[in-house]
């Protein structure tokens, strides 16, 4: 597990924070609309390795800084130097690819709170998330029609995959930004409230989870994230290793023993 310091020092622009079973990591860059550049990436997988691996984070939010943006994508102002060789554009891709690989990986669910600005490279982010709570100001859309850039299969499964593929079309084809009632209709995000309510609600329903039994949840995101795979790449023994490890804990003992003294179960995660 990375010490406090070695956390820090791949964190530039990430503000990481650990408290009540809720790891946080806010993008910060706001002056760029929390455009995401390459030590943003590079940091990702090492704060979500650093909350798999601790016991008492149960629930990651990811949210953006100073209420316009969750992430308007790539910093752009990056790419002269940071694509300058087909070289550099590898190195920078493969970075992308480990941060998207680790937010898909996550064993714990992932609420992703989005004020303002959500487009491109932050949808992206956005659409690794098991949840997705937005503000009524949000604005969504990948611009890639509109700079000649194309997406692999990789980069367009969890979109696709949300949405389904007639809105995933529309999305790419118009590169238009689509409001947060668009979204909220076509299956984009779960939830739209007034920007004054948003981080309430992410607290509560954060809380909320944290305080339900870990192996349950862990079991319903596995098995949900199974079922949406094509039939012969599913792991039908996983999916059922992950219900028995349910009934075989503590915490199921307890969730019985909780229910019929009418009191609140303290689950421990095993």
């Amino acid at each position: 597990m990375p010490d406090e310091h070695a956390l820090k020092s791949v964190t530039k622009r990430l503000i990481v924070a650990k408290q009540g079973g809720v790891g946080r990591i806010t993008f910060d860059n706001p002056e760029r609309r929390n455009a995401l550049t390459y030590d943003m990436w590079k940091g990702l997988p090492v704060v979500l390795d650093d909350f798999a691996r601790d016991k008492a984070v149960r629930v990651i939010v990811l949210a953006g800084a100073g209420g316009k943006a969750f992430s308007a994508g790539a910093d752009i102002s990056e790419f002269e130097k940071q694509r300058a060789s087909d070289d550099a554009v590898e190195v920078y891709n493969a970075a992308v690819a480990e941060a998207t690989g680790a937010l898909v990986g996550v064993r714990k669910p992932i609420i992703a709170k989005i004020d303002g600005y959500c487009i491109g490279g932050g949808l992206g982010v956005a659409m690794c998330c098991d949840l997705r709570v937005a503000a009524t100001d949000s604005r969504f859309g990948i611009p890639a029609a509109k700079l000649g850039l194309g997406y692999k299969l990789n980069n367009l499964k969890h979109l696709i995959d949300v949405v389904g593929p007639s809105f995933a079309m529309e999305i790419l084809f118009t590169a238009r930004q689509f409001d947060a009632e668009e979204a909220l209709a076509m299956g984009l995000v779960n939830r739209v409230l007034p920007p004054a309510e948003v981080a309430g609600f992410v607290d509560d329903y954060a809380s909320r989870i944290a305080e339900n039994a870990p192996l349950t949840v862990l079991a319903a995101k596995t098995v949900v994230r199974e079922a949406v795979k094509d039939p012969d790449m599913r792991d039908p023994e996983l999916c059922q290793k992950v219900v028995d490890d349910c009934f075989a804990s503590d915490d199921y003992q307890e969730g019985r023993k909780a229910f019929m003294e009418k009191r609140k179960p303290q689950f421990k995660g095993r």
